[in-house]
């Protein structure tokens, strides 16, 4: 298939620069992915749409606070976004007196090896020790105290390049369950659920679990062949449990529906089921690349926010519910000025 197949015109005016103010008051466009009806909800209305047996699966993943802003010991400004620790190849290493990270840096020709950065008022420092493959730059960052303490004092939140305003409340690109500390970018699919809603869904008898996939901004890179199945798809850290996975078993085997909740839940999923659909714990790196003519092998279900033309994601929609169907779902979005992307409306597909 061409990446052209899945391009579509999006006015400008829909993509959503800030979240709402309440999050459940996002609508959401459901859609059965074997007729392709349509029907609009709100967010807060997902406990009627769920049935008794269902199991929702989760991201637990945590946005780590990885943009800094400082200044060149050359002179000048600079921007480094964290990508991931290269001394932590399983899990986040936040403490010791050194990280030495793989990053994005802005610019970049003034980034080259041996330069010196440094942010806040200089209690972190960095020296530029590799240019790596797309550009991306190994750094080695020197701080006292522990590292996490020292990003959340002084880094921000990781934008998507099409937002373009500040977010007041960095809180609002957590999602309320986050709890493990890794991601570059949110789960955003999840950013509307509220703890309340989550109680409610459970008193429906709908089950909740939870899987950790770690977050890159890989998700926001641009697919460049023209011939899709030639795209390098970007690998990711993530977890899942042998509690996780018995549970999402067990509904399987009660006849239960198991939804993801957002394509990065999807992909650890799909990563972890043999072809009978049956789910094993593991902890490792997936570059799962799913896009139309791929046979799914363990969820019946998706809910996910409205993506990118031409990006990874639309195409994984679109091997769940159907080229045609997730193309005439986003005519009727935008005729109907949902807000995409990332702080925009949500689709249940089931």
């Amino acid at each position: 298939m061409k990446k052209s197949d899945f391009n579509f015109e999006l006015p400008a005016e829909l993509i959503a620069q800030t979240p709402l103010k309440s999050r459940e008051q996002s609508r959401l466009l459901c859609m059965d992915r074997f007729s392709g009806a349509l029907s609009h909800h709100r967010f807060f209305e997902l406990p009627e749409l769920l049935r008794e047996g269902d199991c929702l699966v989760l991201n637990d993943s945590r946005v780590l606070p990885a943009r800094l802003l400082g200044r060149l010991e050359s002179g000048g400004a600079v921007e480094v976004v964290l990508l991931r620790d290269v001394g932590a190849d399983t899990s986040l290493s936040l403490s010791g007196n050194t990280q030495t990270w793989e990053c994005l840096t802005k610019p970049g020709k003034k980034t080259r090896v041996g330069a010196k950065l440094f942010f806040g008022n200089d209690e972190l420092t960095a020296t530029v020790i590799d240019v790596i493959d797309g550009g991306k730059r190994v750094i080695e960052f020197r701080f006292e105290g522990i590292f996490l303490e020292v990003l959340e004092r002084l880094g921000k939140m990781p934008l998507p390049p099409y937002i373009h305003e500040e977010i007041e409340d960095a809180e609002r690109y957590q999602t309320v369950y986050s709890k493990e500390i890794g991601s570059a970018a949110a789960p955003t699919a999840g950013l509307h659920f509220t703890q309340e809603l989550l109680t409610e869904i459970m008193s429906k008898g709908v089950e909740i679990q939870y899987v950790t996939l770690h977050v890159g901004l890989g998700t926001f890179r641009p697919v460049k062949t023209e011939n899709i199945k030639e795209h390098d798809m970007h690998a990711e850290f993530f977890i899942i449990s042998k509690e996780t996975a018995d549970a999402i078993n067990q509904t399987k085997e009660r006849g239960g529906r198991v939804i993801a909740v957002g394509t990065t839940s999807c992909r650890v999923l799909e990563s972890c089921s043999d072809e009978a659909g049956v789910l094993s714990a593991f902890s490792g790196f997936t570059d799962i690349f799913i896009y139309p003519g791929y046979s799914f092998k363990c969820i019946d279900g998706l809910i996910t926010n409205f993506h990118l033309p031409e990006s990874t994601l639309i195409m994984l929609v679109s091997a769940f519910a159907g080229r045609d169907n997730t193309l005439s779902a986003y005519d009727e979005a935008i005729r109907e000025k949902y807000r995409f992307f990332s702080f925009g409306d949500a689709m249940l597909i089931s």
